[in-house]
């Protein structure tokens, strides 16, 4: 085995910094005060940020340096739950539910990224779920070719594989995931939040929570508040009481997992992202650098506090590691936790008027925390939100056998752009006639792509600078619409009407 790992600090905070922020020496008033700095605290803040409410974000040490920033970072629809047990479990339109919400997640990062030019190392990839190398492979292709055919069925892209790249094995290969760099893309968030009014403290553990007036303590101030969002990872007891909470806790169950990174020559593994079907899985990803590139490889879990030997987890690790990678050379260890439910799905929601919470993400938090936030910001604004019910803690909609998922969600800002999403018009302007426009997607960015009766192309991007949606070609009017509040451009990206204030923003084609 090659040298043990230079660093025991994750790869992301080693290889990128976030802004420091103070911390609260005093008494404020705010609508809302989100508890934790990690994926879902700051997506939250920056969602209610965004729509006019005064957010306060309360950090306990340094945003980003708990369990959202020991993340693999992998950001996908493809949940620990297998999509076949997801539909045996709950039924078709819950599980297309499920992984529509990874989506709508996926959707709503490249959204940011692109809205603030964000540097998060977000990229496109491919995503395969398959058999676990060094065994028996082929009792799991049925299940592997039943997972892809229930995809394709429900409208993702997702095909079955005889070997997935790298692996070797039988596997699942599904269409137009995401990785990113986490303190990155956190550090944006951060940038973005306080740009919309938003304030930020660190090392202010909240020590206090006070129903009336509601309001949040720490050891040096206070924040009084309309609202409260609970975004701790394993949630602080808050205003709703030891029971509700104690409740909440016996229906999670906490895992430590272990991480190692190491560098590897550069194109030697191909930029995707992996998941074995072991219990407890293996996972895989490559964070490209500029002279090699790094891959993030995990697994090893258990339930945290019940494992003697944690150099055992890693050791285990890095030798599975070495034998799939022989040159790789070891540069960073570390571990963090993840919290599982036992149905697979996170609990979101509002514990006692006016405070909310989140938790239970398993392997998928970056996505299941950014859906959490969207979740929480529709529920604080009165807004209605398509995962609400499946994700409450008290899951009451699943009891309901006829819910019709797309109809009730159909004018959901997600669902009309849904198609668009999921697979753009083309790939290439030559797909785009004279005097038309078309929706285009090119290297991770959805593009709006003109060509004028003469042949000439005019190319914006497609995101609209109201809220993130994906506008469309009105061939009438020869304008972008946005479908989902209702903003209008020229071909050449300006605005004609609001509510977006900016024009289409201009691709730098290289």
């Amino acid at each position: 085995m090659s040298a043990q790992p230079a660093s025991s600090s994750p790869y992301w905070s080693t290889t990128g910094s976030l802004p420091r922020f103070p911390t609260l020496d005093t008494n404020l008033v705010a609508d809302v005060a989100v508890v934790g700095g990690g994926i879902t605290g700051l997506t939250t803040a920056y969602l209610l940020a965004r729509e006019g409410r005064r957010v306060v974000v309360l950090e306990r040490r340094r945003c980003a340096q708990g369990d959202s920033g020991c993340t693999s970072a992998h950001v996908t629809m493809v949940t620990d739950a297998r999509l076949s047990e997801l539909v045996t479990q709950f039924g078709e339109a819950h599980a297309q539910a499920v992984w529509d919400a990874g989506l709508a997640a996926i959707h709503r990062i490249d959204a940011i990224v692109a809205e603030h030019e964000m540097d998060a190392g977000l990229g496109v990839v491919d995503g395969y779920l398959h058999a676990p190398t060094g065994v028996d492979s082929h009792r799991e292709v049925p299940a592997l070719q039943d997972d892809a055919a229930r995809a394709r069925e429900l409208g993702f892209d997702a095909s079955y594989l005889e070997r997935v790249p790298l692996m070797g094995t039988p596997g699942m290969h599904v269409e137009h995931q995401r990785r990113l760099h986490i303190t990155r893309y956190l550090a944006g968030l951060t940038r973005a939040i306080e740009a919309a009014g938003g304030q930020i403290f660190e090392e202010s553990e909240v020590t206090a929570f006070v129903d009336e007036p509601r309001a949040v303590k720490t050891a040096r101030g206070s924040v009084t508040c309309g609202q409260v969002v609970i975004a701790t990872h394993n949630p602080q007891v808050g205003a709703a009481g030891m029971t509700r909470y104690t409740l909440l806790q016996t229906k999670l169950a906490l895992y430590t997992t272990y991480v190692v990174a190491a560098r590897v020559p550069k194109g030697r593994v191909p930029d995707a992202l992996w998941w074995d079907t072991a219990t407890p899985y293996r996972y895989l990803r490559l964070a490209p650098e500029r002279d090699h590139d790094v891959v993030i490889y995990g697994g090893e879990d258990h339930k945290t506090g019940q494992e003697p030997d944690t150099r055992g987890c890693f050791e285990r690790l890095e030798r599975g590691l070495l034998a799939l990678i022989p040159e790789a050379e070891l540069s960073h260890r570390w571990s963090g936790q993840v919290i599982s439910t036992p149905d697979g799905l996170p609990y979101v929601g509002e514990m006692t008027a006016g405070e909310y919470a989140a938790t239970g993400y398993g392997g998928n938090g970056l996505t299941f925390g950014t859906v959490s936030a969207m979740i929480m910001a529709d529920l604080i604004t009165g807004q209605r939100n398509p995962w609400a019910e499946l994700f409450d803690v008290d899951r009451s909609i699943l009891g309901r056998p006829l819910w019709d998922y797309l109809k009730e969600n159909k004018d959901y800002p997600y669902y009309l752009v849904r198609g668009r999403f999921a697979g753009a018009d083309g790939r290439s302007t030559r797909a785009v006639p004279r005097g038309e426009g078309r929706i285009i997607e090119q290297g991770g960015q959805m593009l709006a792509v003109y060509r004028d009766e003469h042949g000439g192309v005019t190319t914006r991007s497609a995101v609209c600078t109201h809220m993130g949606c994906i506008v469309g070609w009105n061939p009438a009017e020869q304008t972008w619409d946005c479908p989902c509040h209702g903003s209008r451009f020229r071909t050449d990206g300006s605005v004609i009407s609001g509510p977006a204030g900016s024009p289409l923003a201009r691709v730098d084609r290289g």
